[in-house]
């Protein structure tokens, strides 16, 4: 019996990384016999009443197996799921990876090592002097330099790596008010780290990322890249963080510390996986297909 799908994907980002992200899973879906259509997150509306809650768009929905969210548009995800749709991935888990400071929070409580990180208090106004003694313990704390990252962000940006006072100020004004966390730099990961791409619990492969110019060895910034073959051990952190999110899938992002240490940098329920299959030859978007054919299946 042939599968029924839906792929949502942001109608407001222009950037081809992300339709281009749909559409590799959409191709796949294809080539395993699956019916799949491509709409976008604002062709869809919900709305809450007093009764049930319902849903608009000019898609049918009837007889749908699963949705593949590809958004982070976390309420239109949550109304999915109140409605019975089957989401991969999960509203909540989407939830907790797009925001770092929940994320870490989440691969701390489960006892797998990150960067020591300290979270800036909420701030609602006057963000650079409501900031000063946060700001002056972190750098106690933590010694220069260190990195300032905002929770929310994509491809190595909202990242500040501050050598001192004066470019603590200047992330600060451009963070504003929103939430951000002061996290300890990992020298020994200059440039480098490493994407392994989680699927269910494997890893289906894996590459390097360097950069001689920047601290962060983001694509988008500039890094280089290279296949790679992990370790047992990271390759353990890496499904173990996933599942400490409660992601199906993930991109996971480890650096190197000393003395062959790992730590988790990031872990995104969206991971753009085009660079993956330019680099190591696999596609990515074939091994979340089959995940979805089994797990649906059950």
């Amino acid at each position: 019996m042939s599968l029924n799908g839906l792929i949502i994907y942001n109608g407001s980002l222009y950037s081809d990384k992300f339709i281009d992200y749909a559409k590799m899973l959409e191709a796949s879906a294809i080539n395993q016999g699956h019916h799949i259509s491509l709409i976008k997150n604002n062709d869809m509306f919900s709305l809450l009443n007093s009764t049930k809650p319902e849903l608009y768009t000019d898609i049918n929905l009837n007889n749908l197996d699963y949705i593949i969210f590809t958004d982070k548009d976390i309420y239109l995800a949550h109304h999915l799921e109140t409605l019975g749709y089957r989401l991969f991935n999960g509203a909540f888990a989407t939830e907790i990876s797009d925001d770092k400071i929940k994320s870490y929070q989440k691969l701390t409580s489960s006892k797998l090592p990150i960067p020591e990180t300290l979270i800036a208090p909420k701030n609602f106004i006057k963000p650079l002097e409501n900031s000063q003694a946060f700001i002056k313990h972190a750098i106690r704390q933590l010694g220069f330099p260190f990195v300032i990252k905002e929770a929310f962000g994509s491809f190595g940006e909202q990242v500040y790596l501050v050598h001192n006072e004066q470019e603590i100020n200047n992330a600060l004004v451009k963070i504003n008010n929103r939430p951000f966390m002061c996290q300890e730099f990992i020298k020994s990961s200059f440039g480098i780290d490493i994407r392994l791409q989680v699927v269910g619990n494997e890893v289906v492969t894996a590459m390097k990322r360097t950069s001689k110019v920047d601290f962060r060895a983001n694509v988008t910034s500039g890094g280089k890249m290279n296949t790679y073959t992990p370790n047992a051990y990271e390759i353990e952190l890496a499904i173990k963080s996933t599942q400490a999110l409660g992601l199906d899938f993930a991109g996971v992002d480890l650096l190197f510390g000393e003395n062959d240490e790992r730590f988790i940098c990031e872990v995104n329920s969206n991971a753009h996986i085009r660079n993956l299959l330019n680099c190591t030859g696999v596609n990515v978007a074939d091994s979340i297909i089959n995940y979805i054919d089994r797990e649906v299946r059950k």
